[in-house]
């Protein structure tokens, strides 16, 4: 009689634990030290309190699944981008496992490659107010759908928020130069300047 579980673990031996996919998260520093990957019993209490899991075709346990069946095809998966990171998979899990931390990991793998390029490069104009002005400012070309939200309210603010700073006892809220100038060599040691023109390089091979 064909037995899947024993195909299953012959297709396992030949992968080393050095390679497969569980493993390669396990070792990223984003991954906490204790973290139940491989502990995971598919009871399926993490999907019961996901709520993108509940508003979405995202399923916090198919995720873990997959990356425990080495299933690399995930890493091109838009279904990874789901997730909230609101941490409910993380405080309700009986072995200790996170499929947020998990969902940080593969995100990052993805971006490696084009495929999550492609899934954080509309946020660039936030790193460019980083990379511009030392700070994670709201970028101009939102302000038309936040006048939207919010009403002429948010609109008198933005027009008037050094006023209202000032009234208020704050100083300014944008950096000095030099400042500014620190702020930026240190984006530039770190490799966040050429992580952003690699991104803005796929959006201009659109």
């Amino acid at each position: 009689m064909f037995n899947l579980g024993k195909v299953r673990r012959r297709e396992m031996k030949t992968i080393s634990k050095e390679d497969d996919l569980a493993h390669k998260v396990l070792k990223d520093i984003k991954a906490s030290s204790d973290l139940g990957l491989l502990r995971c019993v598919q009871c399926g209490m993490c999907a019961s309190t996901c709520p993108a899991s509940r508003h979405s075709d995202y399923d916090s346990r198919e995720i873990i699944k997959r990356v425990l069946d080495n299933d690399e095809t995930i890493l091109e998966d838009e279904i990874i981008w789901n997730c909230f990171y609101c941490y409910n998979c993380h405080s309700i899990c009986p072995v200790g496992n996170s499929v947020c931390e998990v969902n940080q990991v593969l995100r990052q793998m993805a971006i490696d490659e084009d495929t999550g390029k492609k899934q954080v490069e509309s946020f660039m104009s936030f790193a460019d107010s980083y990379i511009d002005k030392g700070l994670g400012i709201i970028p101009k070309e939102y302000h038309g759908q936040l006048s939207i939200d919010y009403g002429p309210h948010w609109d008198k603010l933005q027009e008037n928020l050094e006023d209202v700073r000032e009234n208020l006892g704050l100083e300014s809220m944008f950096l000095l130069p030099e400042a500014e100038e620190e702020i930026g060599e240190t984006l530039e040691a770190i490799g966040f300047k050429k992580r952003v023109k690699e991104i803005k390089d796929v959006r201009n091979r659109k």
